[in-house]
């Protein structure tokens, strides 16, 4: 038994410990927000955060989350209002959407340790894969989420 925690709630999975996390999140859990991409761990669009740390479900065995906290894009707010989220939707980053759960989930994980990123960091850390093409507008979003953090601390 393999127990852990997902978006504040207790689980308990009952398989083998090499099964991918995201298999149990989507499969077991219905919590289909991580998405599967390329299933080796490069693309993001499956990032989850771990112990507050972003990476990628398809690659990590649920064995590895045991007695940690997973946060899924449901968990990353109930209403939608962390900082990330609102920059997304400000500037309307998403064009098909399949891997905006992933960027939000690496750019939330990353404000908090680049609070005011440069364009070379971010170029240097949020490489998840886009097939429409938004990097603009992420990078955009990326800037407006940490105005967002800013002015929340601020007030």
């Amino acid at each position: 038994m393999i127990r852990f925690s997902v978006n504040g709630e207790s689980i308990q999975y009952d398989g083998p410990g090499d099964t991918p996390l995201l298999w149990v999140l989507r499969d077991q859990l219905g919590l289909t927000g991580a998405k599967y991409g390329c299933g080796i761990g490069v693309c993001g669009a499956c990032m989850i955060h771990l112990d507050g740390r972003a990476l990628t479900a398809c690659t990590l065995p649920v064995s590895a989350a045991t007695g940690r906290q997973v946060t899924t894009i449901e968990g990353l707010s109930e209403d939608g209002s962390h900082p990330v989220q609102q920059a997304w939707r400000e500037l309307d980053v998403p064009q098909c959407g399949y891997c905006q759960p992933g960027h939000i989930m690496a750019v939330a994980s990353f404000l908090e340790t680049h609070p005011a990123p440069t364009d070379e960091t971010i170029n240097a850390n949020i490489t998840n894969l886009c097939r429409c093409g938004t990097y603009v507008r992420v990078r955009k979003a990326i800037h407006r989420a940490a105005e967002i953090r800013e002015e929340s601390r601020e007030s």
